[in-house]
């Protein structure tokens, strides 16, 4: 029996798998990966799909699964931290992107209906592209990772509003009044029900689920609430993917979200890897090779345009501009999210067939060149930084910064200067203050300098990467500076510039990964503390303590491990040792309280009970009344509730633990 459906299956993820592992094997994204095999196994390829209305069918509940995973993972407490980025931000990147570009296909003899469609479909980004690379870049708690997120937050947002809207421009709707006040409508019962879940329907369900400890049924009751809201929803008139949205809000706020995520996961990276090359099938490479020049410039000028409306939408929040012009040009592409719109588009004749192979071309162009501009967008950044109206810009934003928020700097000497004021400087900043050692901080977050000076932190807003705030902080004269910072590339530069200023102050760096270090230490870095071997040390010291390896034995291991710069984690060979300790002892030393009321227990000495011959355990002391008796003797009586603290094998004390239980 043939199943052209299977067959098809086996051609996508074969390929894929393919094609993703040679990508992966030069650090791009999967999701290249799944653009390039659909276009060389669709139509317009190779052909070798037979099925492709099934495989868009599949495809479809990626759509769902996606909106989902990206719902359960909005927190609202997130989004109010970030709220400003992402309702003034993402409003200003929105509205302006649907302005210019509408404006640009009306003036080519289009109507009006028409162009507000395609600006609708080129102001949305690609949020798992961008975030995927950041991500892997180490940069997503950096400015302009955050200030990316938060834009394709409110993107991921906005998409919905615009399918509900789509039909009423087309003219679908009758009436234009009353389909916006009937959209308002059932928008508002539809809020209402996710509210009402959210608080009380939902998380009586997931917790008589979870008391169950079936992994299966967790599972099918996660998909089925999605399924089930994106079906009401669509039988409702509105969406499926408002509906899948609205399912994952409603689970973010129970407490059952992170394992709901967990075990969606999967399920939404198989299913929206098969979205991802549906798109790609949809390109037609005849058409492509006969108007790539066309197509091109359109890409250059959606790359141009859409990077300086992202980096202006930034610079509204009075960023400096090495951080908006990073955020607009990680921004510059046209998303996933477009092409699901664009079907909506088709669907109400806004989007002729001519004009969306236009934007798939350019769509998918401007998607596989991401990974490439956002890795070179440190170069990009700098050198459009060296236009004097940007650095002019820069010096007056920082100037008038420093005049809100000054700090009296010109009398320190011998201090400690911090350089990012997250909860590895904030931390330290209390540590120097315990500690009476004079110190002054450094953050970029207007917010957070202001919230502090208010609480009489001696800090001041300013980008480390410029030398008037290296004078400001009188680097030459500072005793140790550390650097904080989660932006990898800043960090080198910023250690550049401490070096030009100053070759004595002790510099310390805080950065993520051991492979960080020979590049930092070569830039002059004297003390480079990565996060996940630090971790690591933490972890097997306790281990180790918890085996009574001897504290000083532990503490030169740790020594030897971070004066070899963390290789002896990497390397094969065996770790050096200076001490053997043998076979560490088999007991343990636990806290037992008496429960029972067994006469034959309670009321007796410890003589009596003779533990140590019966149980094979050791009484080191006991807690009475919340009163420690340490120097118990062989005629101090038990009593019931009494804290015993004894020792010896496992097995022994799990046998005494059963007796006075």
């Amino acid at each position: 029996m043939h199943f052209p459906l299977l067959q098809d299956l086996l051609i996508f993820m074969g390929f894929s798998a393919i094609v993703v592992y040679a990508l992966q094997r030069i650090r791009l994204p999967s999701i290249l990966g799944f653009l390039v095999t659909g276009i060389l196994i669709g139509p317009h390829g190779l052909g070798l799909v037979s099925e492709s209305e099934q495989i868009e069918l599949i495809s479809e509940i990626g759509v769902i699964l996606l909106l989902f995973v990206i719902g359960m993972e909005l927190s609202i407490k997130h989004l109010v931290s970030i709220k400003n980025t992402v309702f003034i931000g993402g409003s200003l990147q929105v509205g302006l992107t649907v302005l210019v570009a509408g404006s640009g296909y009306y003036f080519l003899g289009n109507s009006w209906e028409e162009s507000l469609f395609v600006g609708f479909l080129f102001s949305l980004s690609s949020t798992a592209i961008v975030l995927k690379v950041l991500q892997d870049r180490n940069e997503m708690s950096a400015p302009q990772g955050r200030n990316a997120l938060a834009i394709l937050i409110f993107q991921d947002i906005i998409v919905v509003p615009m399918m509900l809207f789509t039909p009423i421009i087309a003219g679908q709707g009758g009436d234009v009044t009353g389909s916006i006040l009937m959209l308002l409508l059932k928008t508002a019962v539809v809020i209402l029900i996710t509210i009402l879940s959210a608080r009380y329907l939902v998380p009586r369900l997931m917790h008589g689920i979870a008391k169950t400890d079936s992994q299966e049924l967790f599972l099918i009751t996660t998909i089925t609430i999605c399924f089930a809201v994106a079906f009401l929803t669509a039988e409702a008139g509105l969406s499926l993917a408002l509906g899948a949205f609205l399912a994952g809000l409603v689970i973010s706020e129970s407490e059952y979200s992170h394992q709901a995520t967990s075990v969606i996961l999967p399920f939404r990276e198989l299913f929206t890897s098969f979205f991802f090359i549906s798109v790609g099938m949809l390109l037609d490479l005849q058409f492509f090779w006969a108007n790539i020049g066309i197509i091109m410039l359109i890409v250059v000028a959606v790359f141009f345009i859409k990077s300086i409306i992202a980096a202006l939408a930034i610079a509204v929040l009075k960023y400096p501009p090495r951080t908006f012009l990073l955020t607009g040009l990680a921004l510059f592409q046209v998303g996933e999210f477009a092409f699901i719109l664009s079907k909506v588009g088709i669907q109400y004749d806004l989007l002729d067939p001519e004009t969306n192979q236009y934007f798939l071309a350019v769509s998918i162009v401007s998607m596989l060149l991401t990974p490439f501009v956002i890795i070179f967008s440190e170069r990009i950044a700098f050198g459009v930084m060296k236009f004097r109206p940007i650095e002019a810009w820069d010096r007056k934003m920082v100037a008038s910064k420093e005049q809100d928020h000054s700090v009296a700097t010109d009398q320190l000497h011998n201090h400690l200067v911090i350089i990012g004021y997250g909860i590895n400087g904030s931390n330290l900043a209390r540590a120097a203050e315990f500690s009476d050692i004079p110190y002054v901080a450094v953050e970029m977050n207007a917010e957070t300098v202001k919230a502090e000076q208010k609480k009489g932190v001696p800090i001041l807003y300013g980008d480390a990467r410029q030398d008037h705030i290296m004078e400001a902080v009188n680097i030459p004269k500072a005793r140790v500076v550390v650097i904080a910072i989660s932006d990898p590339e800043g960090t080198k530069v910023v250690v550049q510039n401490i070096r030009m200023v100053s070759q004595s102050v002790h510099l310390i760096v805080r950065t993520r990964f051991v492979k960080e270090i020979p590049e930092l230490i070569a830039l002059g870095a004297d003390d480079v503390i990565p996060e996940e071997f630090e971790t690591s040390i933490e972890i097997f010291s306790r281990t180790l303590h918890y085996f009574l390896i001897p504290e000083d034995d532990i503490g030169h291991f740790a020594e030897i491990t971070r004066s070899n710069n963390y290789g002896l984690f990497q390397n094969k060979k065996s770790i050096p040792r200076t001490f053997r300790p043998g076979k560490y002892p088999e007991f343990d030393i636990t806290c037992l309280k008496v429960r029972t009321d067994n006469r034959r227990i309670v009321g007796k000495t410890l003589s009596e009970l003779d533990v140590r011959n019966q149980y094979g355990i050791n009484i080191l002391g006991l807690s009475r009344k919340d009163k420690l008796i340490t120097n118990s003797g062989p005629d101090e009586v038990l009593l019931q509730r009494d804290i015993l603290y004894v020792t010896g094998k496992q097995e022994s004390i799990d046998q005494f633990r059963k007796v006075i239980e």
